[in-house]
């Protein structure tokens, strides 16, 4: 992973202090690119520990096209907890009150998963409650689309198009998510016998978003080439706004000062007793083996 430390030593050297929504100013740095082989092994950072069961069960929610927090609290994940969509809470509240409310609601909005599985779907109704009223969004008369199910068609069909490509990105449906996307797309390739994966993202923490983003579409790109009986190939993440909050400046230069070591690989299992199926996969089946990093950071939070 030793790209992904190039990247925070070049934000510190070059970054600009930059003021944003969070309140904490960030070091910020406009466009990176990571890149990885998948036959070096399984890109977990490893200058600190990574949790892979909450990273696996993240990338279920999306693949399953789910929306409700529960669904991922049941599995003991809670990376979501403290969002919520917007539309079905009260116009007039204080913001301690805003952060309890959106705590308490279960519906996301329409977040990655019901992108990726879902585009063009027709929003949900608002809460009778609410006193913001909906904004007036004129929906595809098309069925929505699964982009998802239409790239893994074509992988199988058609393996040289260049036009497997999944959007997170819906300007008519961003009032209602909890957050804007901030992986906004991933384009996958088959080239030379192995399957390779690039995203972009638009908004980069350096420190505490974007390893996991690595390893979620490391995830994805194997379990990908595993449907389409092909070789994991190159991992490639085109970063736009890449920044380290004024906060997680010490870890950051604390993580430069511990040497990278050996990358785990990872094994998953078929769900059922018929091929590898991508939409039967749960998080559960996937493991990563040897991974040993240095021990836990922990990050103040800065959302």
């Amino acid at each position: 992973m030793k790209n992904y430390l190039e990247i925070i030593e070049k934000t510190l050297r070059y970054g600009v202090m930059a003021t944003n929504r969070t309140g904490t100013s960030a070091l910020s740095m406009s466009g990176a690119m990571f890149e990885h082989d998948m036959a070096e092994g399984f890109p977990m950072v490893t200058t600190k520990h990574m949790p892979f069961r909450i990273i696996a069960t993240e990338l279920e929610f999306f693949i399953q096209g789910h929306t409700s927090k529960k669904w991922l609290q049941e599995r003991g994940c809670h990376i979501w907890d403290q969002w919520c969509n917007p539309l079905l809470l009260p116009e007039d509240v204080s913001p301690q009150q805003r952060k309890k409310l959106q705590r308490q609601e279960d519906d996301l909005g329409p977040i990655y998963g019901r992108q990726w599985r879902a585009f063009g779907d027709s929003l949900p109704q608002s809460k009778p409650q609410t006193k913001q009223p909906a904004p007036n969004i004129k929906h595809a008369k098309e069925k929505p689309l699964d982009q998802l199910a239409q790239l893994v068609s074509l992988l199988k069909n058609d393996p040289s198009s260049r036009r497997m490509l999944v959007s997170a990105w819906n300007p008519l449906q961003m009032p209602a998510m909890a957050l804007p996307p901030c992986h906004v797309l991933f384009h996958v390739n088959v080239i030379g016998g192995k399957l390779h994966l690039c995203w972009f993202q638009r908004s980069c923490d350096l420190m505490l978003g974007i390893p996991f983003n690595i390893a979620s579409y490391a995830l994805l790109l194997h379990l990908l080439a595993k449907q389409a009986n092909l070789a994991a190939g190159r991992l490639c993440g085109m970063l736009s706004n890449v920044h380290i909050y004024e906060n997680h400046l010490p870890e950051a230069r604390m993580q430069l000062t511990r040497l990278p070591l050996p990358l785990p690989n990872i094994q998953t299992r078929s769900s059922s007793q018929l091929e590898f199926e991508i939409f039967r996969w749960q998080h559960s089946d996937s493991q990563v083996k040897n991974y040993t990093p240095h021990p836990k950071i922990n990050f103040n939070i800065s959302v």
